[in-house]
This record gives C-alpha cells, structure tokens and sequence, in this order.
C-alpha cells in the first residue's frame, strides 16, 4: 500500500509528462490540463490504497479513458452544433442558434417561417421522446448538462459502462430519427454511422 507522501510524489514526477501527452492528443492547452487533472483525481480517490508499482500503468489507463471520454463529448457537441448550424444563418450571413430565436408566442407575419419553426421544433421534441428513458437521462446528463461519466452513473445509479452504452446508442438512435427527417444528413456523417 502506497503512502500519502508516494502518491504525492508519483502525481508530481508524472503531471509534466501526462500533460505533454495530453496536449499532443487533444491540441488544446485547457482541455488537456483539465483531462490531466481528471485523471490524477480518479487515481487518487479509486487507487490510492494500491502499491505504488502499480501506479504508472493505473495512471496510463486513467489518462487514456479520460481522453476517449473527451473525444466523446466532443463528438457529439460537434454533432449537435453541426445539426442546429444547419438550420441557416441570419441577414448579416452569421451563424444564428434556432433556439435564441424561436418564440413561444410568435408575432411573425410569415406563415411560412411559423411552421418551419414549429415543425422543427417537433421533430427535434419526439425524437428526444421516442429514446427509452434511460437513454434519454443519460444523453441528457451527459452532453446538456455537461456532466462527467462518473456524475452520470451516480445520479443514474448505475455504472459508468452502462452510461457510456446508454449514451452511444442514443445518439445514434436520435441521428437515425433526425436522419428520417430531413434534419440529420450531417450528423450521420459527423457519427459515422451508416445510413
């Protein structure tokens, strides 16, 4: 069983190496000092009574998990600001957020954009319904919410595996259901996912 002062001394000798790791991985300053910190926090609160032999293997592993879960919001943050930039921009040719722009009570005189409005709106809301639940809470959870696995998997009750699993498939689920829409071209895409 590693001591205090060990682990202390393990994170210290490594935190310089893992984050130039990091950075080449991710070629971001903040996202890899974040990823680092992460990971030296999981070891210290999951590993921390293991032998300090087994700490740079433990380490690696945490690190490279914390990266792949990373690589994973990201994706779908991608996919989900690629689907909402495809709704067009505005007069000055900026990029607009459907979502700042659509009202609950709409004074436009133009009927035509009142229903495209509306319609999207739908799709979007049953498309998020027809997930089963637990798909839906974990997405949800996970991608707005911007919680970690670990987060997820507490409030969830579950493991983090099983939120990983839930999460893949709804966002694969909702690409197939915005994809039958008309909305989806560039999020099967962006997912890799075969039509």
């Amino acid at each position: 069983m590693a001591s205090s002062q060990e682990l202390s001394d393990f994170l210290r000798n490594v935190e310089r190496r893992a984050f130039k790791q990091t950075v080449y991985a991710v070629r971001d300053e903040h996202a890899a000092l974040d990823i680092v910190q992460d990971a030296m926090l999981k070891l210290a609160e999951k590993y921390a009574a293991k032998p300090v032999e087994e700490y740079p293997m433990l380490f690696q592993r945490i690190l490279q998990n914390t990266m792949r879960d990373f690589w994973r919001r990201q994706k779908v943050r991608n996919l989900w600001t690629t689907l909402l930039s495809s709704f067009g921009t505005n007069e000055d040719g900026e990029d607009r957020d459907p979502l700042e722009t659509i009202d609950v009570e709409d004074n436009s005189d133009n009927p035509v954009e009142q229903l495209q409005r509306s319609q999207t709106i739908a799709i979007i809301e049953k498309a998020l319904q027809k997930l089963p639940p637990r798909q839906r809470e974990a997405f949800v959870l996970r991608y707005w919410e911007d919680m970690d696995v670990a987060e997820t998997a507490d409030i969830m009750g579950c493991s983090q595996g099983s939120v990983k699993t839930h999460c893949s498939r709804a966002v694969h689920a909702l690409a197939q259901l915005l994809e039958k829409q008309g909305l989806g071209t560039r999020v099967i895409v962006n997912l890799g996912v075969e039509s």
